[in-house]
């Protein structure tokens, strides 16, 4: 049995089941409330939901614990992604689109979900922040194929190690076979309001038929 807390979510508005959900993740020692302000910013049409990561974390809270930045303990990382799908399920069965938004740790958390499950999800944004590389779950050629992806990296960001960036941009650019949208910006570790731009248009065009 789990000993995680039972989830903490922040909507944007009253959530509707008839439409595609946003799910927003925050970084690492942040909180829901946080990244919920960035659903003003992203087109109207899906329900946008914040989640509280479920690990205390200095004033906040983590989706994992780690050994070093950008790097998930494996064992952690499983057992918090199934605590995630077990309230995903709940919130969004079968047939409902999900697209998930992480930035920072939250981007690495998201990786970590379409990697294990492809198929669950309609598209993933990974801002500012690396896939979880080494830490069970696959990131093999061809992983992705298919699946519409987001990528915002900045050129000064000096809080997820290089190589790691580096390795994020290759894999989702050119090994994973996902149809991504990748932006780069020469600023730092935070997203700015072309970003915010970019990711509105790439999420609106998800929905068209």
């Amino acid at each position: 049995m789990s000993t995680l807390p039972q989830p903490t979510i922040a909507w944007q508005s009253p959530d509707d089941p008839r439409k595609p959900l946003v799910v927003l993740l925050h970084g690492r020692g942040s909180r829901e409330t946080d990244i919920i302000a960035l659903a003003n910013h992203l087109p109207a049409g899906p329900a946008y939901a914040a989640v509280r990561a479920p690990l205390a974390e200095g004033p906040g809270f983590a989706w994992f614990a780690n050994r070093g930045i950008g790097r998930p303990i494996s064992a952690s990382l499983t057992e918090t992604m199934a605590w995630f799908t077990d309230w995903l399920d709940g919130v969004a069965p079968a047939g409902r689109p999900v697209i998930l938004v992480g930035f920072s740790g939250g981007a690495a958390f998201a990786g970590g979900l379409v990697l294990s499950d492809p198929d669950r999800f309609a598209g993933a944004a990974i801002l500012y922040g690396t896939l979880p590389f080494d830490a069970g779950v696959p990131t093999t050629p061809g992983r992705l194929q298919g699946i519409p992806m987001f990528v915002a990296h900045g050129d000064a960001d000096s809080v997820i190690p290089a190589e790691l960036l580096r390795s994020t941009w290759s894999y989702l650019t050119e090994e994973s076979d996902a149809q991504t949208i990748a932006i780069r910006s020469a600023g730092g570790h935070s997203i700015g309001q072309d970003d915010a731009t970019a990711l509105a248009r790439w999420i609106t065009d998800l929905q068209e038929p």
